[in-house]
């Protein structure tokens, strides 16, 4: 297969309650294959991925790290946070409490990330909701025994997220739905940014220039890699 190389190196945080789907959201992103029954992450859990951003024109190499939703290992994910040029704050659009843990989550990202980071909401697991119709028409044949109640309608997780000045999507680990576009539509908005010149891709942590030397080096994906506690 021939080299890829990319522009940017762009640094990625993923946080939210545990069971919300962050690691499965990484892997869909990076292997588009679906985590059944993942464990929990214990610390944090690294992937990477290219993506191609055609209308501007850049390969952007993204490095994220998914950190632990469980609350005795905040203290250690915090450390993470420094530097992170994009976010995603997730949710479980069937769990209430999930999303309104989000601003607690949010409110660590604003004190210890680069104070111009790109966070974007992601309403995840839509794909348990009775209310989706986003994946195609009725099986008669399917199972809908886990099909779950949406608890927070997409609406209210817009409204927070226009209040708040962050992104939004919903989406399903599961299926695939919209995964990638989240990536994809921070990324966007962080180009944006260096455009402007809001990030400095010289100096800016989260934010790297590709090098001479990463030609021919650089690989389509990498699967997510446990980090433990005490790495």
């Amino acid at each position: 297969m021939a080299s890829i190389t990319w522009h940017y190196v762009l640094k990625f945080i993923i946080t939210g309650d545990a069971a919300v789907g962050k690691s499965s959201l990484l892997v869909q992103l990076t292997d588009h294959r679906f985590l059944t029954n993942p464990d929990p992450t214990l610390g944090v859990e690294f992937g990477s991925k290219l993506i191609e951003i055609p209308e501007q024109g850049k390969v952007i190499k993204l490095q994220c790290w998914d950190t632990a939703g469980s609350e005795k290992f905040r203290s250690i994910t915090r450390s993470y946070y420094r530097g992170a040029a994009g976010c995603l704050l997730v949710y479980d659009v069937t769990n209430r409490a999930s999303f309104l843990n989000a601003r607690s989550w949010l409110a660590d990202v604003r004190e210890f990330a680069d104070p111009h980071l790109t966070c974007i909401l992601v309403g995840n697991k839509v794909d348990l909701c009775d209310d989706d119709t986003t994946t195609g028409p009725p099986n008669p044949n399917s199972d809908t025994s886990n099909r779950k109640r949406r608890q927070v309608s997409k609406e209210e997780g817009q409204l927070w997220a226009e209040e708040e000045g962050l992104l939004f999507v919903e989406a399903s680990a599961k299926s695939g739905r919209n995964v990638d576009w989240a990536f994809e539509q921070a990324s966007r908005d962080i180009l944006d940014k260096i455009k402007r010149g809001v990030f400095d891709d010289n100096r800016s942590p989260g934010v790297k220039l590709s090098k001479p030397s990463d030609d021919g080096v650089a690989s389509s994906k990498g699967g997510p890699k446990k980090q433990g506690c005490c790495s």
